[in-house]
């Protein structure tokens, strides 16, 4: 009697083309249907049907909405970090300013939940977070007052006028948020810590 071979599975890594395409259409989709409707309306019979993808496949990538909103999330906030560190070690800091906007307002409903809705908090939160990691390697030890200040100065200032121009019945263009950006974030901490 000869022995079958076990069908063995076929479990696709992360790093397959596949699996990257499905979460990325899941995320577009969700970023999407975020703009047309609040996050708390929005099921994952949406999400699936927006990505062009059954619902089951939905749970073979994630959990639940939150952990598809979270994924987006370390995404959107590590290239805001980086955008926002960009402003302060450029010698362009109205460009860099302008590119912090621009990303924000490519995906404005998404920014305006998060900036203005029930996660603000833990947005600030894992927001300095990141940027106390991120940011110290950057602004000058030799500064006067303590990077720490410097760190919370940005992530706040940054956090604040973003969820104040997203909050606004009419938004103001992207440039004149950028340059108030500049004038009140950005200039008072490369003064204060890049000389």
């Amino acid at each position: 009697m000869t022995r079958q071979k076990l069908h063995q599975p076929h479990y696709a890594t992360a790093t397959d083309p596949r699996i990257l395409q499905t979460r990325q259409a899941l995320r577009d989709a969700l970023l999407s249907l975020v703009g047309k409707k609040p996050l708390e309306q929005i099921t994952i019979r949406e999400i699936a049907a927006a990505a062009g993808i059954g619902y089951n496949t939905f749970f073979r990538h994630y959990t639940d909405k939150e952990a598809l909103l979270r994924a987006i999330v370390t995404d959107e906030l590590a290239q805001l970090i980086e955008l926002c560190i960009t402003t302060l070690d450029t010698t362009d800091s109205a460009q860099a300013s302008i590119a912090l906007c621009e990303f924000v307002a490519e995906h404005e409903a998404l920014w305006s939940t998060l900036l203005t809705g029930g996660g603000a908090n833990l947005l600030r939160e894992e927001f300095m977070r990141q940027l106390r990691e991120n940011a110290p390697s950057r602004i000058s030890a030799s500064a006067t007052s303590p990077v720490e200040v410097g760190v919370r100065l940005v992530a706040t200032g940054t956090l604040e006028i973003l969820g104040w121009w997203l909050e606004q019945p009419q938004r103001l263009p992207v440039a004149q948020v950028a340059a108030i950006y500049e004038q009140l974030v950005v200039a008072p901490v490369v003064g204060a810590y890049m000389q």
